[in-house]
């Protein structure tokens, strides 16, 4: 199930702080491997374009500073792969997601708080409106208890459902965020994928840090008759300066390695979803240069 069991996550981050952000990725050209990692022709690069947006339009904090908040996630992105010697029945040559969720978090005592979550989404191949069909749209509910463990470590646990295999079903939400700010800042979440980094603040309008981030993009599609689901999952590490421009601005601009993405066909059952990644190792790219720039407002 990976990263995908908990899509509409992928719309908020542990701080449910209200920011845009708009970001461009490049994934180099590198080796495709297919099932059993056997070496094929194929080569590729891919381009992921993304625009998310976290909305909070209620927020009243209680005496122990714990808030209770409603607010709205948008989100899309679109990837482009530039494929060589590869054929189509090895994966589309692009992805469109766009998703939308409400979300409402409140204290429910003094160390716990919940988080209830309610959206869809479209995950497709093509970009043609009139071509979207029940199939390629997501629905995500799920309700998250969270654990204050200490003032800067949340971790949290409860049921997700949603209808990833075809029908509807209840799958475990997992939610942990850990910080340390200050000069130096230290960084952990499983909220919005999955996000480590460790860095210092150089300077009032520069931070410099070091990232390693786990991100993907899905497609669902009907092949043959049967529902199918594309993956293409990247996990990347590096470099990051971030240009800090006044109170709501900042440029963060990553330089460094994907250390290998995933990009295959599965079917939409149970059987497949959950199948053991020692089974045999699935279809990918080989390790790539990744380049990204993002654009944050916090408001």
């Amino acid at each position: 199930m990976r990263l995908f069991c908990m899509i509409l996550l992928t719309l908020l981050s542990a701080g449910l702080n209200a920011q845009v952000e708009l970001k461009t990725e490049y994934i180099g050209s590198s080796g495709f491997k297919g099932e059993d990692n056997n070496k094929t022709d194929g080569k590729g690069d891919a381009k992921i374009f993304s625009v998310n947006a976290r909305i909070p339009f209620s927020v009243k904090t209680n005496g122990n500073n714990k808030p209770t908040i409603w607010g709205l996630g948008v989100g899309g992105s679109y990837t482009f792969f530039n494929n060589k010697n590869m054929d189509r029945a090895l994966g589309p040559d692009k992805i469109v997601n766009a998703q939308v969720g409400l979300f409402h978090m409140r204290p429910i005592g003094e160390k716990w708080s919940i988080l209830a979550m309610l959206g869809a989404g479209v995950y497709t191949s093509h970009t043609d409106v009139s071509d979207v069909q029940l199939n390629n749209v997501l629905g995500n509910g799920g309700v998250i208890f969270i654990w204050h463990l200490r003032d800067n470590l949340d971790i949290g646990l409860g049921p997700v459902i949603n209808n990833i295999v075809g029908y509807p079903m209840v799958f475990p939400g997992f939610y942990f965020n850990w910080e340390l700010n200050g000069r130096y800042e230290l960084k952990a979440s499983a909220v919005d994928g999955l996000a480590v980094s460790a860095g210092m603040q150089l300077h009032e309008n520069f931070k410099l840090k070091l990232i390693a981030e786990l991100n993907g993009t899905l497609a669902l599609e009907k092949i043959n008759g049967k529902k199918m689901m594309f993956t293409h999952q990247y996990f990347v590490a590096g470099l990051q300066p971030e240009f800090i421009l006044g109170k709501s601005f900042s440029i963060p601009v990553t330089a460094g390695i994907s250390a290998g993405r995933d990009a295959y066909y599965q079917e939409r059952n149970l059987k497949s979803i959950f199948k053991s990644d020692d089974d045999e190792r699935n279809p990918h790219f080989s390790a790539a240069p990744y380049f990204s720039i993002a654009l944050k407002y916090k408001f």
